[in-house]
């Protein structure tokens, strides 16, 4: 039997921590996650499978180490559907295109009934093979198990429903003149999605810098010193204001269906809520006594250490693009 005490384990870091070594790898990791982004379709969701699969591995990993026995093969199962769910609208055109034109004529999900599915289906597995279990406490197996689908692959997925939102159910006559649309129109629209999901990562990027540079001069304020000592909150509104600013900068170069006051809200949720989303993954990793989530990326931990912002400030921009800057 495990027992659980509830106390924070004194923090150990991982080495690889040389400057170099973070510019190489930076070097190589960032221009591979524009150009993907860029492509979109198919290409996107490799690498959103990706990075969330890596992430709610690192983890169920981290939750392991607290006692918790998460049932993690169906877990990153899971986790890979769910993030098929927002890329399942160019799936079911595709595939319906290709059975119609052979005159097959068959009932399919919706991308929200998909979805729902996915979700009804992983929870009654899961609650089924935990009953033949003897490994830890089933609360804390099935807690953890479900948690990490809930915030990882869930949230990471709406990455794609940003990005690709400007190709299904998107209202055309309110920002292009053509109706119906042609390719000319269709390869703006596409490119909005690009460079919205880019802009969210460099804004991210920007403010994280911002935060670093700024708490390390000059901050004398603690954040939140329980769960990050160096944070500060002069570096924490140093970010919120470089967001803020590059995101506007964003409208004013690439994002034209955006007005600058719905710029300034992203921005501003990119700027506070990123910071949360760091805080948040900074405390499940204290509460296990680890620096990094995992040391696969040389220099930069892991890969949910990397985009612990992402995970929270994706599904709030998605949905503020879709339900209020395009409603």
């Amino acid at each position: 039997m495990v027992v659980l005490v509830n106390r924070e384990v004194p923090v150990t870091e991982h080495p690889f921590k040389s400057l170099p070594t973070r510019i190489a790898v930076a070097a190589v990791g960032i221009p591979l996650i524009l150009w993907l982004t860029y492509e979109g379709g198919y290409h996107f969701f490799s690498l959103v499978t990706l990075i969330s699969t890596l992430s709610l591995y690192e983890f169920y990993v981290l939750q392991e180490r607290r006692g918790s026995y998460p049932l993690k093969t169906l877990g990153l199962v899971a986790g890979v559907l769910v993030v098929g769910a927002f890329v399942y609208p160019r799936f079911h055109l595709q595939l319906f295109r290709f059975l119609d034109e052979r005159g097959v004529r068959l009932a399919m999900f919706s991308p929200l009934q998909f979805l729902l599915v996915v979700l009804v289906l992983f929870l009654l597995v899961i609650l089924l093979v935990e009953l033949f279990r003897s490994k830890g406490s089933p609360s804390h197996n099935l807690g953890a198990t479900i948690l990490g689908v809930m915030i990882i692959p869930l949230f990471f997925g709406c990455l794609i429903g940003l990005r690709e939102v400007f190709l299904y159910g998107f209202p055309v006559h309110k920002f292009l003149d053509a109706f119906p649309i042609g390719v000319e129109q269709r390869i703006v629209m596409d490119r909005w999605g690009a460079f919205t999901v880019i802009s969210l990562f460099a804004t991210i990027w920007i403010c994280d810098t911002a935060a670093y540079f700024v708490g390390s001069k000059f901050g004398k304020h603690k954040l939140f010193e329980r769960v990050s000592p160096k944070k500060s909150w002069e570096g924490a509104i140093a970010g919120f204001i470089v967001a803020v600013a590059a995101m506007v900068v964003a409208q004013q170069l690439f994002l034209q269906y955006l007005a600058v006051v719905h710029a300034v809200v992203i921005g501003m949720i990119i700027g506070s809520f990123g910071q949360v989303g760091d805080l948040v993954q900074s405390r499940f990793k204290r509460d296990v006594g680890v620096k990094d989530s995992s040391a696969i990326l040389p220099g930069h931990g892991g890969v949910y250490d990397r985009f612990d912002s992402v995970v929270f400030v994706s599904p709030i921009v998605y949905l503020y693009v879709d339900f209020i800057v395009l409603s």
